[in-house]
């Protein structure tokens, strides 16, 4: 029986392994193969085995481990990694501290995630900050418009300041907030009229978040995928394809890369030859020494070692690249000059030896991994994707040039107007009555209208009965105004704020809060390249800060209340 229990288990384990063997053998198959072409990121078997890691936590660690040598370059491992990792133990801590600093870095070494980050950052702090802008109008246009209305009365003239802006709000929604702003925030706080400025100045830039949008909405194409996985060593044969007989300088660079790693030396060589002489300054300039050190990779596949360090010599004249000194090193030992080939890995180690490692850390025979390519960096990308961006928000010059015109006239006015204006209406800060001077030529102390003056100052210029009545009435009002803000203080942070004339301040409670709460709406429409991982990170730094945001405002709003605010 012992010994039947001891076969069949056996059996079983021999099964399992058999099983198991050949996919364990088929993925190193097919990294070597990968690594072989020169392509280090092997992105969808990455995500497949995040996917995997998050339904077996039993084996999470080593599978994202796996995750990590397949695509250094994805920031989704590392931070999924930080998320298993972390224990309230110091070791805990400090381990997912460390993977969450690796994946901030890899953005810089992965195009679309930096760019999908990049865009909803830019649309969430937009958009938040233009929903405050409205929230400010809606929240303070019943209180302020009456004091525009009297000094209307008062005096006739101020009436052309509203026509001259009632036409703005047909030329589009930020001409209109900056024109109701401009209108209320004349009756603002000297330090509120920041939110006034602050409008005109958007609409100012306007044009320039048009484009950035644009760019945002419009930069994936066939061209750039290809330049990007080319670059960022994810996939050379969609290159081949896709930017055959493209003449312009980053499409023909990474054809030429593609090239050369796919085994078509000759065509990469005559590819980086015409790089070198058709491309003047500054774009030759400024990447030929990557030219030289890639055309140098080129003559070493053909083992013509005299001009592969012809090039690579060439490359270190114009900018000293680590691997340029460290691909000289390697052709170097290859035509048994160790000394020179000891002197040029030496020189590469002392400018990066991260760098060096890696470096090492695959090579072998492969030409594709015995020297160094070198890539187009991620500005150089940013550059190309900008300069092709398409106009799917159409805005022409002319329309620019209005806007621009049109707000510097705005703020050019608003101060103006808000410096000169001799007369301007004001509220009764017991019984809101609203007075100027005008209608009020003694000003009371406190900014205080005559009957709540004698009714709390003068005590004996008015009957007790009418101080009495006053003295009610002005209680009732304040008690309104307070119940009013601490029910607006269980609304999103900031609105009571506004609500009690602290404009500046509860403006920007509300636009952290509501950029956060965007961040955490938009994240799953930004996905990442050709996953649909969404920066999920993000998640509870954003929650977390919401909370404390939403906190700290209650709090305030109530002990000021306590303290007889409003």
């Amino acid at each position: 029986m012992k010994l039947k229990s001891i076969y069949l288990g056996g059996l079983v384990f021999a099964v399992f392994a058999m099983a198991s063997f050949p996919l364990f053998s088929f993925a190193e198959d097919i990294y070597g193969s990968r690594l072989d072409n020169g392509l280090k990121n092997t992105e969808p078997y990455s995500y497949d085995l995040i996917k995997k890691a998050q339904t077996d936590p039993a084996n999470a660690k080593g599978i994202l481990i796996e995750a990590i040598k397949y695509s250094p370059d994805l920031p989704a491992a590392y931070f999924e990694m930080a998320r298993i990792s972390f224990s309230l133990s110091p070791e805990g801590i400090f381990e997912t501290l460390d993977y969450m600093i690796q994946g901030f870095k890899a953005y810089k070494r992965n195009f679309w995630w930096l760019m999908s980050i990049s865009g909803l950052l830019f649309i969430s702090l937009i958009s938040s900050f233009i929903i405050v802008l409205i929230a400010v109008i809606c929240i303070r246009f019943f209180i302020e418009v009456p004091l525009l209305s009297h000094d209307i009365t008062e005096d006739k003239k101020k009436a052309l300041i509203v026509l001259a802006l009632i036409p703005l709000s047909f030329l589009g929604p930020l001409f209109f907030i900056a024109g109701a702003l401009f209108l209320i925030g004349l009756y603002f706080r000297k330090i509120d009229k920041t939110i006034v400025y602050a409008s005109i100045v958007t609409l100012l830039i306007s044009p320039l978040f048009l484009r950035i949008t644009n760019f945002f909405l419009s930069a994936p194409s066939p061209e750039l995928r290809a330049i990007v996985a080319v670059n960022e060593n994810r996939d050379n044969k969609y290159a081949l394809s896709a930017l055959k007989g493209r003449n312009d300088f980053a499409p023909l660079f990474s054809y030429a890369l593609a090239l050369k790693r796919e085994g078509h030396y000759e065509e990469a060589i005559a590819a980086y030859k015409y790089l070198l002489s058709s491309f003047s300054s500054p774009t030759r300039v400024s990447y030929e020494p990557l030219v030289y050190v890639n055309l140098g990779n080129c003559y070493f596949s053909i083992s013509d070692m005299a001009n592969a360090k012809n090039f690579y010599k060439k490359s270190i004249e114009l900018k000293p690249l680590v691997s340029a000194y460290y691909n000289l090193s390697q052709v170097s030992r290859e035509t048994l000059d160790f000394a020179k080939g000891e002197e040029y890995f030496l020189e590469a180690t002392r400018l990066s030896r991260e760098s060096v490692s890696v470096f090492t850390s695959t090579v072998s025979r492969n030409p594709n991994r015995f020297v160094i390519d070198e890539t187009l960096p991620i500005y150089a990308l940013w550059k190309y994707a900008n300069n092709r961006t398409r106009e799917l928000i159409k805005i022409t010059p002319l329309d620019s040039a209005i806007t621009v015109t049109i707000a510097i006239i705005l703020i050019l006015l608003f101060y103006i107007v808000d410096t000169r204006l001799k007369y301007r209406a004001y509220r009764c800060k017991r019984c809101n009555t609203i007075l100027c001077g005008k209608c009020e030529k003694e000003l009371f102390w406190g900014q205080m209208c005559a009957q709540c003056y004698k009714s709390l100052v003068k005590l004996d210029k008015l009957d007790p009965r009418e101080r009495v009545a006053k003295l009610l009435e002005v209680q009732e009002l304040q008690a309104k105004k307070r119940n009013t803000a601490k029910v607006l203080s269980f609304a999103p942070p900031g609105i009571a704020h506004i609500y009690s004339g602290r404009i500046l301040i509860g403006s920007l409670f509300l636009w952290l809060f509501l950029f956060s709460l965007i961040l955490l709406l938009l994240n799953p429409f930004f996905p990442t390249g050709l996953s649909f991982f969404p920066h999920r990170w993000i998640n509870i730094p954003a929650l977390i800060l919401m909370a404390v945001l939403y906190l700290i405002s209650n709090m305030s709003v109530r002990r000021r209340l306590s303290r007889g605010w409003l």
